[in-house]
């Protein structure tokens, strides 16, 4: 699989499951097994529809857009914006790792909620 192909699968792995369909997002777009590196998540794909499934319930309102993407090798990064309920704003980097098939096995993320004032005035985009 290419690069682009790799960025596309992921941004739609991930809406698909942020938009209240994990479940299907595993079946289309995950390998035979998941690692997870995030400490809220358990491995493998049943962790992660779980996961996801419990955000949708809590959290039904939430959006999310995606900024930009970064990908190299077997490797993608995508940079997002999420809005949850209250107007509370996260800046996430989601980093996905493929197989050869291009389905996605690995999960890394680093997540921060996006604060009123920045001290260089460069925002978080």
């Amino acid at each position: 699989m290419t690069s682009e192909e790799n960025t596309l699968t992921a941004i739609e792995f991930y809406r698909t499951a942020y938009e209240g369909s994990p479940r299907e997002a595993v079946e289309r777009y995950v390998g035979r097994w998941y690692t997870q590196h995030n400490p809220w998540v358990a491995d493998g794909p049943d962790a992660f529809v779980a996961y996801f499934e419990r955000m949708q319930t809590e959290y039904p309102d939430k959006s999310i857009e995606f900024v930009r993407s970064v990908a190299q090798g077997d490797l993608v990064a995508l940079h997002t914006h999420q809005t949850w309920p209250d107007e509370v704003e996260y800046v996430t980097m989601d980093f996905f790792r493929f197989d050869d098939g291009g389905k996605i096995v690995e999960h890394w993320d680093a997540v921060q909620e996006i604060p009123a004032t920045a001290e260089n005035g460069n925002g978080m985009y």
